[in-house]
């Protein structure tokens, strides 16, 4: 039931820029002050959380500010991430974030390189059902 998920060979270089941006927003080497965020993101960016709640790009940056601003610990994993184009600039990243060992959830982003920079255009979260990564349906 899982489809294949192979990265085309030629997007490997883009496959590896854009890994070193995910998780989006949990990356402090990217930076982590209202500038950098509203530097990563398209002026249009949204994003869909795990809830299945819609947030627009200024309330994601002013929460984002908001837990930056308190130290915290920030445990995660990703994996399993695939590449696709999408349009001539676009691509869409997929994997797998693993959060606190614990919270298992599949993100896609939405990328676009401008000028040549990178930034994000959508971003979604969705909750895996069981911890494994499984989707109980097999």
């Amino acid at each position: 039931m899982e489809p294949k998920l192979v990265t085309d060979p030629s997007l490997a270089s883009i496959l590896d820029e854009l890994k070193k941006r995910e998780p989006i927003f949990h990356r402090p080497e990217l930076g982590t002050a209202r500038a950098d965020y509203e530097a990563m993101t398209d002026p249009e960016f949204w994003e869909v959380g795990a809830s299945g709640r819609r947030y627009a790009r200024e309330f994601c940056i002013d929460d984002l500010v908001k837990r930056n601003a308190q130290p915290h610990e920030d445990v995660w994993e990703a994996k399993d991430f695939h590449c696709m184009r999408i349009s001539d600039n676009g691509y869409l990243l997929t994997y797998t974030l693993v959060q606190d060992r614990s919270r298992v959830t599949r993100r896609s982003t939405i990328w676009r390189r401008q000028d040549g920079d990178w930034k994000i255009l959508y971003h979604q979260g969705t909750i895996v059902e069981d911890a494994d990564g499984d989707d109980g349906n097999s």
